[in-house]
């Protein structure tokens, strides 16, 4: 009966000593996991849900013709809206944002290099007069062009720009630097040139004589039509019938693999 007994107890001692083994076995397992844990900082990236498409690789236009054609209409709305000339709006867009290729203007769809100055949007920092400035970040290309109008009519800075003619870019040109927009010296003259060299004021002009955007058949071979920017209530089949053309032919132009479509969305209409 005895050695029934040490016998038991010894089982008890044995079986309880394993449990405590694989509890402590557990922890040291949880601890060792946390331990390894590293934390990597999140990595900045777009946030925009309309990307303005490509241009199809068969385009023989350059960067800043493809960029003109992409942002006319937008231009030419802002100047309905706020009365800076189209021509200056989209010479400066060229110029801050490289024809659209700048870093500023593909992560942050920021077109006009306008800096934080109070801004409680999202923020983006790029090095420029000074390492990593404060940049606004923009889930649209076309809510930059919204701001640029907004940043110059609400600041008295700008305020005798507005006395000027709608068709004088040159005033706007050497005003917007004499007000303090850009530091580079020669500012106004880059402006200047890019307007007279693709003819820009030609916006200004079809704004102010109630003329509407340049239409397929006012346009050379090989250019595209760009100036369609969706809004409420827009379908790919609806605007296949405005434009007269086909649902498969505004996919195509636009790689789009489905027939959804994202307010602000910039669409390619036809190419020749």
């Amino acid at each position: 009966m005895k050695k029934i007994c040490v016998v038991v107890l010894v089982c008890l001692i044995a079986f309880s000593c394993g449990s405590k083994k694989r509890i402590i076995t557990k922890k040291d397992k949880r601890t060792q996991k946390t331990e390894q844990v590293v934390v990597k900082p999140k990595t900045t990236t777009p946030e925009n849900t309309s990307k303005v498409p490509d241009v199809p690789s068969n385009s023989s236009l350059n960067s800043t013709e493809i960029y003109i054609l992409k942002y006319n209409a937008i231009a030419m709305d802002e100047m309905r809206t706020s009365k800076i000339p189209a021509s200056i709006t989209l010479a400066q867009g060229i110029l801050e944002s490289g024809s659209g290729k700048g870093r500023l203007s593909v992560e942050a769809n920021n077109h006009f290099g306008i800096k934080c100055h109070g801004w409680t949007g999202k923020k983006i920092y790029h090095d420029d007069d000074k390492s990593q400035e404060c940049f606004r970040k923009y889930d649209y290309a076309f809510s930059s062009f919204e701001d640029h109008s907004e940043f110059l009519t609400g600041r008295s800075r700008y305020a005798n720009l507005f006395k000027l003619r709608p068709d004088d870019y040159k005033g706007w040109a050497k005003g917007l630097r004499a007000a303090g927009y850009a530091t580079d010296k020669k500012y106004p003259q880059k402006l200047i040139s890019l307007i007279e060299r693709y003819q820009l004021y030609k916006y200004d002009d079809m704004v102010l004589n109630n003329r509407p955007s340049p239409t397929q058949d006012d346009l050379p071979e090989d250019y595209v039509s760009v100036s369609h920017r969706v809004v409420k209530g827009d379908t790919l089949y609806s605007l296949s019938k405005k434009y007269n053309t086909t649902v498969d032919e505004l996919k195509r132009l636009n790689g789009l693999k489905t027939n959804d479509l994202s307010l602000g969305q910039m669409l390619i209409i036809k190419t020749r």
